[in-house]
């Protein structure tokens, strides 16, 4: 078990180092943003474009990728949303037991389905070298990879959660340890 919990341990500091990072994607989105709002009304005003389709799409894909990266570091702390009136007061043993559940035959096989089901789409808008049909967009492949990698990370965080979910159900861990952060 102590070799499952080190695991544990290193998919976790992953995903929170990864968590860390759509931090900083959060403010450089905004920049984005704001640069598109006021670019636009200050080109308005000298009369020359200061933004582009680019620029546009550029602050979508940080978007895409603020949510795509930020939901296994969601998992880790915790914070999906629940609504659920009986595991609210149950004892932790019991949620670790429902979230061991939950994790092993919804979790992953949703991801896994979402994977496989998206993987011809992503292989072909990498065969096609896809673009954005606006012009001067951006290309559409990389963001489109991003689905893989989001949903491969949530499947790594999720066996975490399984690992510790049993280990604190068999009192291998105590549910104050679960979220221990070794970093790398």
């Amino acid at each position: 078990m102590q070799q499952l919990l080190r695991i544990s341990r290193i998919i976790d500091a992953v995903n929170e180092r990864i968590g860390r990072l759509t931090y900083w994607l959060v403010l450089l989105m905004v920049l984005v943003g704001v640069w598109n709002v006021a670019g636009r009304y200050i080109g308005r005003l000298i009369g020359q474009n200061l933004t582009s389709n680019a620029f546009l799409e550029t602050q979508w894909y940080i978007f895409d990728l603020v949510f795509l990266l930020g939901a296994a570091y969601a998992l880790k702390h915790n914070e999906h949303v629940r609504v659920d009136i009986f595991y609210s007061r149950w004892n932790r043993k019991w949620k670790a037991l429902a979230d061991l559940f939950g994790t092993l035959f919804f979790l992953i096989p949703f991801c896994l389905m979402v994977i496989y089901f998206s993987w011809d789409t992503i292989l072909n808008s990498w065969k096609i070298w896809e673009n954005s049909p606006d012009p001067g967009g951006l290309p559409r492949y990389p963001i489109k990879s991003m689905i893989i990698i989001s949903f491969g990370l949530l499947i790594l965080q999720g066996i975490s959660e399984a690992i510790k979910n049993f280990a604190i159900f068999t009192g291998k861990l105590a549910p104050q340890e679960e979220h221990h952060d070794p970093g790398l």
